[in-house]
């Protein structure tokens, strides 16, 4: 048994973008898995999420089984951080929420450039779309947000740091402008 801070993380709806940046705080890892234990993670490939004190979920909410993961993963989170744009507020997968979902899918699968065969895919396997995409907050509730597109490696340092150590977390202006 550890007495080690769990920290779990998963992917929604996005480009796994704020993982890469978690793996980008490079030779940190190896203090970070001094404080923590990973659960699920790309570090671990664990596929399922155990009790945690810290998830860090990404990505927006944009069909059934992303609010599926999402619900569960918060259920089992004690302190939920919504990482990244897409997760924050919906992020580049939104921008299909100024148009209707029919169209959306006519022009990926009927009038596309390209498209051979043309049929809008209506397979049980493949989860149903919603009509708008939603950022995690809309779905559940969330502890923290750290924006970002992605976050700076810098920055998720930071945020991860700070919270395990109980202390307010701040950033330097130098991790988080976006000028």
């Amino acid at each position: 048994m550890t007495d080690k801070i769990r920290v779990s993380t998963a992917t929604l709806c996005g480009c796994f973008g704020c993982h890469m940046s978690l793996l980008d705080i490079d030779e940190r890892i190896l203090e970070l898995v001094q404080l923590v234990e990973f659960d699920r993670s790309p570090i671990t490939d664990i596929k399922t999420v155990g009790d945690c004190d810290i998830g860090l979920i990404e990505g927006g909410v944009a069909n059934a089984e992303n609010v599926e993961v999402l619900r569960d993963f918060r259920k089992h989170c004690k302190v939920l951080v919504a990482v990244g744009a897409c997760a924050v507020n919906g992020g580049i997968p939104a921008m299909r929420n100024t148009f209707e979902l029919k169209e959306c899918l006519e022009e990926a699968y009927i009038d596309g450039i390209g498209v051979a065969n043309p049929q809008i895919p209506n397979d049980p396997e493949i989860p149903m779309l919603l009509n708008k995409v939603h950022p995690i907050h809309e779905v559940v509730k969330v502890d923290y947000f750290l924006p970002g597109c992605p976050p700076s490696a810098d920055a998720i340092w930071t945020f991860l740091t700070e919270l395990i150590e109980g202390r307010p977390v701040s950033f330097p202006y130098e991790q988080i402008h976006y000028d």
